[in-house]
């Protein structure tokens, strides 16, 4: 019930918001945003892990993290601390998020930003455009296969990149067969908020090569990193130990600990991933 719960609060606060900014206007603003940056070329496989590193305040299953008073500045930490992207929480009512939040990191940061909500409507996707955004997550488990397959169309049709969140082999499927870039396996099943620290490793070698695998949760130190690494992850996305410690040194840290080749790599994928980059 927690994920339903999350994506229906989020599509109310779209609705309310809606009242103020109708989408023709939100349309309009996200027409005039300079294009997305190139997420797959920043985030392509390479000779060690790279990182997503979000800007989180509180979550429904820690609670409160951190007051995060100037989001733009944690992102440009991160950014300082070599993350290949930024992840900013937009929920407002369990993360402590916003869109202004997004605005500030897409007007500070030079890499690439991922709006990460409960996406459920085509509303919430045209904000994160002009909001900035170069990525919006969609979940497998929150959505119909019917609205999933039209938010993703949507997201690249401006221009941006989905990730494409999942949390079994059934949702893994969904997410090949929508032909998704860039697959997430997330170890927090969003319904019972519980972790899986091995869902990773289970579902890593049925990710094709055609799309870059994203480990998310489940990170808290260094060897976290290594283990995902060492089962085929390309990227992986923290959230929680970058804002209760200090940014860039832990960044270092995690950076250094997924500093050799993926296990798994081919020289195919790459080649796949840049030549798909340069046609986008």
């Amino acid at each position: 019930m927690v994920l339903a719960d999350l994506t229906a609060g989020a599509v109310e606060d779209a609705e309310r918001r809606a009242v103020s900014r109708p989408l023709a206007d939100v349309e309009r603003a996200a027409a005039a945003r300079t294009p997305a940056r190139d997420v797959l070329a920043a985030l392509a496989p390479a000779d060690r892990v790279k990182i997503i590193a979000e800007v989180k305040r509180a979550s429904p299953s820690r609670g409160a993290l951190a007051e995060i008073p100037d989001p733009a500045l944690q992102a440009s930490l991160y950014e300082q601390g070599g993350a290949s992207a930024i992840s900013v929480l937009t929920e407002e009512r369990r993360f402590g998020g916003s869109l202004a939040d997004l605005e500030a990191v897409t007007a500070r940061v030079s890499v690439p930003v991922l709006r990460k909500d409960f996406v459920a409507t085509p509303y919430q996707v045209f904000e994160a455009r002009a909001a900035g955004a170069d990525l919006v997550l969609l979940i497998v488990a929150g959505l119909s296969r019917t609205v999933l397959t039209e938010l993703h169309g949507l997201i690249t049709d401006l221009g941006m990149t989905p990730l494409v969140e999942t949390h079994s082999a059934e949702e893994l499927e969904v997410a090949i067969d929508l032909g998704a870039h860039l697959i997430g396996v997330n170890a927090r099943n969003l319904h019972t908020l519980e972790l899986d620290r091995d869902l990773f490793a289970r579902l890593s070698d049925r990710i094709p090569d055609s799309a870059i695998r994203i480990a998310e949760s489940a990170v808290l130190q260094p060897a976290d990193v290594t283990r995902y690494r060492d089962a085929g992850a390309d990227v992986v996305l923290i959230g929680e130990a970058l804002v209760t410690g200090d940014p860039v040194a832990t960044l270092n840290a995690f950076l250094a600990a997924g500093d050799t080749p993926v296990r798994g790599r081919t020289e195919t994928k790459c080649g796949a991933l840049s030549e798909r980059s340069e046609t986008k």
